[in-house]
């Protein structure tokens, strides 16, 4: 099986199905960074990136930002002093979809 930042990420449509908790655990394995969370009863990815300064993490912000812009598919992204935080989720399903799992693992890349 391909790596997950190697995946094609999928144009999501309303009712499409929300990745299953065993293959949430599965794509958990490939993101050990990464942690689902629970807002407003919608399962979201999030992670933490740490920079030593601010036009660190506003440089990563954008690249982000063009990597969303490229796949149609946009983050909630904080950045801070030193930090950004992203969050994944598909708006359309009100939860996780496998494309979330891929642009995490994507955005890592980014990191790297």
């Amino acid at each position: 099986m391909a790596e997950l930042h190697q995946h094609a990420c999928e144009a999501c449509r309303e009712g499409a199905p929300k990745v299953s908790p065993s293959d949430a655990i599965l794509f958990m394995k490939e993101l050990p960074d990464w942690r689902i969370i629970q807002q407003d009863a919608v399962d979201q990815l999030i992670r933490e990136y740490s920079f030593k300064n601010f036009v660190d993490a506003l440089a990563f912000t954008n690249q982000i930002g063009e990597l969303a812009e490229e796949y149609n598919h946009h983050p909630e992204i904080r950045t801070e002093w030193g930090k950004v935080t992203l969050l994944w989720w598909t708006h359309k399903i009100n939860g996780l979809h496998k494309t979330d799992f891929v642009m995490a693992a994507k955005s890592d890349q980014c990191y790297q």
